[in-house]
């Protein structure tokens, strides 16, 4: 594998030669990707191509990995204090009048944090953006906190991370982990990548990691014990720094950073639905968070820290295109480290759930693509969420049931804004009636918005996250109904009903392309879906009271469209599949399992309208 457009330097530093990899123009300002263990410059490939179309974007081999040398011995040529040369040395080389933006990974993280919190870095680095790697000294403290003032939680907590971290014991082994990795281990990497992080099969990891792993280990030999017994107590951190923690890494502990704000007075933390190998399983995410947090120190956003430490978004903009945002508005809402600057595209965004949506992911940081046949109400949706925090947001008027308008809107989003991060399909429309009333055009209406709006939606923006391999979510708007039968509602309940075994049914195929799918079902909500209902059988006068009476109906039961919004937003993040939201709903999931009689004999009450 190679770096496409690199210009290649070598810089020499106590006896060793730096392999330094270069792209996009040297003229701006410098961001820094180091890379971890067991890997090379070359994790950063994806990522570096998307900052450079902005950036003077720098990589280099860690001694003793890739096409760096290695120290002679190894044992001692490897801890902190010379891996901070190196840095210091690439860094004067490549761009020595300005400070760099500094971004590691793993071991590459683990090494930054010393970059960022010792006296002699001051003045070289602008920010850091830590992934996946914490600082030794933090860890040390971490420990020794835990121990000295021992708690269930804090126990557990310890004996939780000393489960992830078992190959570091591993690794402190003499010789048996250098003879696995130029071994079977090293052979079978590539395909335990692909299989357990989802990593491509793109010609990554390189042919030097036999070598790499093996000098490698002498990283953790060098530092592990010695930090984690003695850790400095001055390890504050002197630059801005953005925390952003794959939430599926099978090495680390979130609770790691539990009391980080401690040590660092300007954070800004991110989490994303990942494993351990972001860089080469979320490169668009990491371009687009990297550059925008870049940017906004650039222009001078990053300045205070207190508040940010609890998620808020120094910067937001396109995880499509990596750096193109304006330097970016604070998020302040809940999630803001999960959604901040990510595209999401609502459907049926106009009014009622679709709108507290929108707006929901909006206050989170969210660019926002509302969707929706009214052209005025999905316009002043668009407006009010980039008042209250969307980097961007548009409106689109579409008709989700027609196919056409609907490829055409995935392809003016995916070229405009991006391939969609969520996908929320809410639109739909009311029926009521008995089966022998509703007229076959009743159900085509119902279906083609209910259903086919929905099967459109995952078809076309699934189909681009899926075809993009970093993950994604899509959320169908089911109903009760789904579950619940009436016998006042068989058109509208069977849509609803479909939707719910459509979302079960892409759940378990997308599962392997790390795209969540989840299903909602709000039961009585008080949105405007009542006042445009259709009554088969009805004239229109009678309509017209069944329309009042029901929306009366569901104002008195006053269950506002935000907590269902709400809802939303947390079945992305934890990623749940059924989410009844309702009491009532939730009521009737449950008797739909234990007492489905129970349920057929309500379904044959008539609704007193």
């Amino acid at each position: 594998m190679e770096l496409r457009n690199a210009r290649e330097r070598w810089v020499r530093t106590g006896g060793i030669e730096l392999c330094v990899a270069e792209l996009g123009d040297a003229a701006q300002p410098t961001v820094v990707l180091v890379h971890g263990y067991p890997d090379s410059k070359e994790v950063w490939s994806e990522v570096a191509e998307r900052l450079a179309e902005q950036w003077h974007v720098v990589l280099y081999d860690v001694r003793g990995h890739g096409r760096s040398t290695a120290p002679e011995p190894l044992r001692g040529g490897f801890t902190l204090e010379k891996l901070t040369d190196d840095f210091l040395a690439v860094a004067d080389a490549v761009s020595p009048d300005r400070p760099v933006h500094v971004v590691g990974h793993d071991w590459g993280s683990v090494q930054s944090w010393e970059f960022a919190t010792v006296e002699r870095t001051q003045g070289r680095i602008a920010s850091f953006t830590s992934m996946s790697g914490p600082s030794l000294d933090h860890f040390g403290h971490w420990i020794k906190r835990r121990m000295s003032h021992p708690d269930p939680r804090g126990v557990g907590q310890l004996l939780g991370q000393g489960a992830k971290s078992w190959y570091v014991y591993a690794l402190h082994t003499p010789a048996l982990p250098e003879m696995a990795w130029r071994g079977a281990l090293g052979r079978q990497w590539p395909r335990i990548l692909q299989r357990m992080e989802k990593v491509p099969a793109d010609g990554y990891p390189t042919a030097s990691l036999p070598r790499d792993a093996s000098h490698g280990a002498w990283l953790y030999r060098d530092n592990i014990r010695f930090r984690l017994r003695r850790p400095r107590p001055d390890a504050y951190a002197h630059v801005p720094v953005q925390l952003i923690t794959p939430t599926g890494d099978a090495f680390l502990s979130p609770s790691l950073y539990d009391e980080l704000d401690s040590w660092v007075p300007r954070l800004v933390r991110r989490t994303l639905p990942a494993k351990h190998w972001v860089p080469r399983t979320r490169p668009d995410q990491l371009a687009a968070w990297i550059g925008e947090f870049a940017e906004g120190v650039e222009s001078g956003g990053q300045e205070s820290g207190g508040g940010e430490s609890d998620g808020q978004d120094g910067s937001a903009g396109s995880a499509g295109s990596a750096c193109s945002g304006p330097a970016v508005k604070a998020a302040t809402g809940a999630h803001a480290d999960r959604f901040g600057g990510q595209l999401v595209l609502v459907t049926g965004a106009a009014s009622g759930i679709g709108r507290a949506t929108a707006l929901a992911f909006a206050e989170a940081g969210a660019r926002v693509v509302a969707v929706d046949r009214d052209a005025e109400g999905v316009a002043r949706t668009a407006e009010a969420a980039e008042l209250i925090g969307a980097p961007a947001a548009w409106g689109e008027v579409v008709d989700v049931g027609d196919e056409q308008a609907m490829e055409k809107l995935g392809e003016k989003v995916a070229a405009e804004h991006g391939v969609v991060d969520v996908l929320v399909n809410n639109a739909g429309v009311g029926l009521s009636g008995a089966f022998l009333d509703t007229t076959s055009e009743d159900w085509r209406k119902v279906l083609d918005v209910n259903l086919w709006g929905v099967i459109h939606g995952c078809r076309i923006f699934g189909g681009q996250m899926a075809e993009r391999g970093q993950g994604g979510h899509i959320v169908n708007v089911a109903s009760a109904a789904a579950y619940q039968p009436s016998r006042v509602l068989p058109a509208y309940s069977t849509s609803k009903a479909a939707v719910l075994m459509l979302s079960e049914c892409l759940r378990a195929e997308l599962a392997e392309r790390s795209i969540g799918v989840s299903a909602i079902c709000p039961g009585f909500v008080d949105t405007g879906i009542t006042g445009t209902a259709h009554f088969a059988g009805a004239d229109e006068a009678e309509e017209a009271r069944l329309r009042k009476r029901t929306a009366r109906l569901y104002s008195l039961r006053n269950y506002p469209a935000e907590k269902v919004a709400r809802a939303i937003l947390g079945a992305v993040v934890h990623n749940r599949a059924v989410v009844p939201v309702t009491p009532e709903a939730r009521g009737a999931r449950w008797l739909s399992r234990i007492s489905p009689r129970m349920l057929r004999g309500v379904a044959r009450v008539k609704p007193p309208l």
